[in-house]
């Protein structure tokens, strides 16, 4: 596999290369926000409120579904008067119980993990949210337990439609006062996602394209993600899951103020060794720092003492700005451009980026 650039400019490679349609599914993002907006109203998890503020609030989910309680957490804020507590596994924490809401979310409604975790939540007593296809086990469990449930139109793979999984999490919040969300909030988010979908769209050429630009960067490179608040510190992860499911490409996520305490050391390592004398370009480190208006003070300090690091070391630096007052609108900008420029990448390598045969075939393996 061969990083070709002219490629991402191919009208008929970016086609043909893209049978599963995942540059369209990214382009969907907006349609996703008002659906997932929607559909939650219409499941009326409002009536939440009636069960009283939790004690705490457990979202369980893999992979781009998990990334919802990420998101969750991160829209609420650090002044969130009660802990948002991701759980990527098969077994609910034991300290959870009879005054916590456990929200389970699965893209394809049959996740075993999540399956797992929401069926000790009902024998335990939890009050239970569940976000999925309508028709799905996870979606029977609800039912049978007589709990909320907000069916979503999932297409294709769970990480194509984070904000159907993810928007019913804040309307929930919402409305157990942990967060201003309306409608119109929901709405700025959409058009702002059409504008990414715009800017990024396939027939724009790479000098303009920012998705096209950021898979340029990455290209070649160990890219090393960093955020500077939990906004884009999410966003950060998100990129660095989609550059491994979409491109099958390695990445590492940090976040600042902990990356300084042990990734930056990379930058006096092997991998940033460059040789400006080579006939071809090695793969080498490079940095990609996304940073917020909403960063601590220190945090500010540190973020531009360690581009200064790593631009005195020659390290190549890419610095992405969240755009946007509330701090899912931020979130929104920078996942909605890395969902393009892991596509992108994908393709410039001639890779189809839908398709995950590794997890099939690592399922099919365990289900032996």
């Amino acid at each position: 596999m061969t990083w070709e650039p002219e490629r991402l400019d191919d009208q008929r490679h970016l086609s043909e290369g893209d049978p599963g349609g995942m540059l369209p599914a990214v382009a969907a993002s907006a349609a996703h926000i008002r659906t997932g907006y929607r559909n939650a109203v219409e499941a009326q998890v409002d009536r939440l409120a009636g069960h009283g503020r939790p004690r705490a609030i457990v979202v369980a989910g893999m992979g781009g579904s998990g990334i919802a309680g990420d998101i969750l957490s991160a829209v609420v804020g650090s002044g969130a008067p009660l802990p948002i507590v991701t759980v990527r596994s098969y077994q609910l924490p034991g300290w959870v119980g009879a005054t916590d809401l456990v929200i389970a979310v699965s893209g394809s409604g049959d996740t075993e993990e999540t399956l797992s975790v929401a069926g000790q939540a009902v024998r335990r007593g939890c009050t239970l949210l569940g976000v999925g296809p309508a028709g799905s086990p996870l979606a029977a469990i609800a039912t049978q337990a007589s709990a909320l449930y907000v069916p979503v139109p999932v297409e294709g793979q769970s990480r194509a439609n984070i904000w159907l999984l993810s928007v019913p999490l804040i309307v929930a919040a919402a409305a157990l006062r942990l967060v201003p969300a309306d409608a119109e909030l929901f709405e700025r988010v959409a058009k702002s996602l059409e504008d990414m979908a715009h800017r990024c769209r396939p027939s724009s050429e790479s000098f303009i394209n920012p998705g096209k630009s950021l898979a340029m960067d990455l290209a070649e490179s160990v890219p090393m993600i960093w955020g500077s608040s939990a906004p884009t510190a999410v966003a950060a992860y998100r990129l660095a899951c989609q550059l491994n499911t979409n491109a099958k490409y390695p990445a590492i996520f940090g976040e600042l103020p902990e990356a300084d305490h042990h990734q930056v050391c990379a930058f006096d390592g092997p991998m940033a060794e460059r040789d400006l004398f080579a006939d071809t370009a090695g793969r080498t480190l490079r940095l990609v720092v996304m940073r917020d208006v909403d960063e601590h003070p220190q945090v500010t300090r540190r973020r531009e003492a360690t581009l200064r690091l790593a631009r005195e070391r020659s390290v190549p630096v890419t610095e992405l700005a969240a755009e946007g007052v509330h701090p899912l609108e931020r979130m929104a900008s920078l996942i909605g451009l890395g969902d393009y420029a892991s596509t992108y990448l994908a393709l410039g390598y001639a890779i189809d980026p839908t398709p995950v045969s590794a997890i099939a075939e690592l399922k099919a393996r365990i289900s032996q």
